[in-house]
C-alpha cells in the first residue's frame, strides 16, 4: 500500500504544486499506525520544514501570498547592516517583493533616514529559518518584519507567543476585513497587518454560457447545484467543460467549507472532521462534480492555466489572484465575466462568499528594530490607501483594507472583462467571507482529508470513512 504525502508548496499568484515527500508505508503494519506515523511526519514537515499547500488554491491554487515562490533572489542578507536598516522577509518577486519596495518607496518620501532591505526567500526557507530561530532563541540575521501566510499565522503566535510584536495600537480590526483580522489574533491582541485579499469568485466565458441558453444574471448568486445544471448544458451544447478538478487538490471543498464558516478544526483547534456538517455538505458538491460529466481532470498548474487559456473550459471557481493568467489570452478579451462563489444549497450557513490563500505583515519584536518595524507598517499596508491604490495597477492586488474600496483605482472598469469593476465586486465579496480559525494543522489535515475524499468519491460511506479519519488524526496529534 502507499500513501503520498503530499505537503503543498503553494505560489500566491500561480499555486505552484510541489511534491516533496513520498512515505512507502510498511505493509505490514497495521493501518492505525501507520496513518499515525504519516500524520506525525506531516505536523512535524509543516512547523520544521516549512512546506505548505493556495489559491488560492494554497498544490498549485492559493493566493498569490499564500504560497512558495522557488525563486530564491535575496539582497544583501540582513547580517553584517547598519543598526539601523530594517529587514524585510518574503515570498515571489512578481508579487509580494514588489508590494513591498512600492511601500518602501512612499515611506522613504518621508522617512529617508530609513534604510530598508527587503530580501525575496522562497516560502519554505523563511519558514525554516524562522522555526529553526526561534525554537533556539538566536535571532541574528533574522528580520525585522516578515511575511506570513495566513493558514500559518496561527501556529506561529501559538508556539512562539513572545516573539511577535503587539500591533493593536495602530492596527484596527474594524479596518480590515473580518475573515483577515481572525487568523492574527491572540488572546485579544492583534499581531499582524492584513494584506492581500483571496477572495473566491466564479469566472465564467460570458459566450459560452449564453449559447447554453443561460444569462448573466443566472450567474447571480449562484449555488453549486445550478452551477453543475448549467455546466451540464455547456458541455451538451458548447462541447466545453465547465470546470476542472485535479484530484490532488481539494481547495474547492475548502473554499465550500469556509462559505459555511467550517473547517478542519474548530475555535479551540481541536480536529473537527466527523461530525464537520459543512465539511459533508461539501463532500457531496465534490461528488456531485465528479459525476456531473461536465468537468475536466487536470494534474497541476500548467494544465490547469491551459484549460482556460485555450477555451476548454467555461469557468474558473478560485481566488480572486487567477485574473492575470485568466487575462492572459488575449483573444478572449470581452468574453468572460465575473460573478460570487456558489454556496451550498443544502446548507443554510452557507454564503456566496469564501476565500483562498493570502497572507499578513509581522514584526519580530526581539530583532532589534521593533518600534522602527511597527512604524513602517502603521504607515504603510496598515493605513496607506494610495499604496493600495496604486498596488491594484502594479501587482493586481486585491487588498483587504476596507478603505481600499473607495480607491480610484478599484472603480475603474477592466475591458478584458466586459467592463465589469472587477476591483470593486472583489471588495465587496471580500466584505462578507465568513471567518474561520485556521487552527495549527490545517496543511496536514487537508493531507489525510485528500485520501479521505477520493475513498467518498469511490464509493465509501461518508459517516464511517470521516469517523476513521477523526480518531486516526486526534491519535496521531495526541502523540
Amino acid at each position: 500500500m502507499k500513501i503520498l504525502i503530499n505537503i503543498f508548496l503553494k505560489n500566491p499568484r500561480g499555486h505552484m504544486l510541489q511534491y516533496v515527500q513520498k512515505a512507502r508505508e510498511n505493509p505490514k503494519e497495521d493501518k492505525s499506525m501507520k496513518v499515525k506515523k504519516v500524520f506525525a511526519l506531516l505536523l512535524a514537515a509543516t512547523m520544521v520544514l516549512g512546506m505548505t499547500a493556495c489559491g488560492d488554491s494554497d498544490k498549485e491554487s492559493s493566493s498569490k501570498s499564500g504560497a512558495d515562490s522557488s525563486a530564491v533572489s535575496e539582497s544583501e542578507g540582513s547580517q553584517g547592516e547598519a543598526e539601523d536598516t530594517l529587514t524585510i522577509w518574503a515570498w515571489d518577486e512578481a508579487f509580494n517583493i514588489k508590494a513591498a519596495q512600492v511601500a518602501k518607496e512612499m515611506y522613504s518620501e518621508v522617512n529617508p533616514d530609513v534604510d530598508i532591505n527587503i530580501v525575496t526567500m522562497a516560502q519554505d526557507d523563511i519558514v525554516t529559518k524562522l522555526n529553526t530561530s526561534l525554537s533556539s532563541g538566536s535571532y541574528e540575521g533574522l528580520p525585522d518584519i516578515v511575511l506570513i501566510e495566513d493558514y500559518k499565522a496561527q501556529g506561529y503566535l501559538t508556539s512562539y507567543e513572545n516573539e511577535f510584536a503587539d500591533l493593536s495600537d495602530f492596527v484596527k480590526v474594524e479596518d480590515f476585513a473580518g475573515y483577515k483580522t481572525a487568523v492574527n489574533q491572540i488572546g485579544g491582541k492583534v499581531y499582524g497587518v492584513p494584506f492581500d485579499s483571496g477572495v473566491a469568485a466564479t469566472f465564467y466565458r460570458t459566450d459560452y454560457i449564453e449559447e447554453a441558453g443561460y444569462s448573466q444574471e443566472d450567474m447571480q448568486d449562484l449555488t453549486w447545484e445550478k452551477y453543475i445544471e448549467i455546466g451540464q448544458a455547456v458541455k451538451e451544447k458548447c462541447g466545453v467543460d465547465m470546470c476542472t478538478l485535479d484530484p490532488s487538490d481539494i481547495g474547492q471543498i475548502r473554499m465550500m467549507m469556509q462559505s459555511a464558516g467550517a473547517w478542519y478544526s474548530g475555535e479551540n483547534g481541536e480536529v473537527t472532521i466527523a461530525d464537520n456538517q459543512a465539511l459533508k455538505d461539501a463532500i457531496d458538491v465534490y461528488k456531485k462534480l465528479v459525476e456531473s460529466g461536465c468537468v475536466k481532470q487536470i494534474s497541476g498548474w500548467d494544465p490547469f492555466v491551459g484549460a482556460f487559456n485555450n477555451g476548454e473550459v467555461a469557468s474558473v471557481v478560485t481566488g480572486c489572484w487567477i485574473a492575470p493568467s485568466i487575462q492572459k489570452a488575449e483573444d478572449q478579451s470581452g468574453k468572460w465575466a465575473v460573478a460570487p462563489f456558489p454556496k451550498m444549497e443544502a446548507n443554510s450557513d452557507s454564503v456566496n462568499a469564501s476565500s483562498i490563500g493570502g497572507a499578513g505583515w509581522y514584526v519580530l519584536k526581539n530583532v532589534g528594530h521593533e518600534e522602527a518595524a511597527k512604524d513602517f507598517l502603521k504607515n504603510t499596508f496598515a493605513s496607506n490607501v494610495d499604496l493600495m491604490n496604486q498596488l491594484a495597477v502594479d501587482i493586481t492586488l486585491v487588498s483587504t483594507m476596507n478603505a481600499a474600496a473607495d480607491a480610484e483605482n478599484y472603480k475603474k472598469g477592466n475591458d478584458f472583462f466586459g467592463g465589469q469593476e472587477i476591483f470593486a465586486d472583489f471588495a465587496e465579496w471580500t466584505k462578507d467571507v465568513p471567518s474561520v480559525n485556521y487552527g495549527m494543522n490545517t496543511y496536514a489535515l487537508e493531507d489525510l482529508m485528500t485520501e479521505a475524499v477520493q475513498a467518498i468519491v469511490g464509493g465509501a460511506d461518508v459517516d464511517s470513512t470521516l469517523k476513521d479519519y477523526q480518531t486516526q488524526a486526534e491519535a496521531a496529534i495526541a502523540q
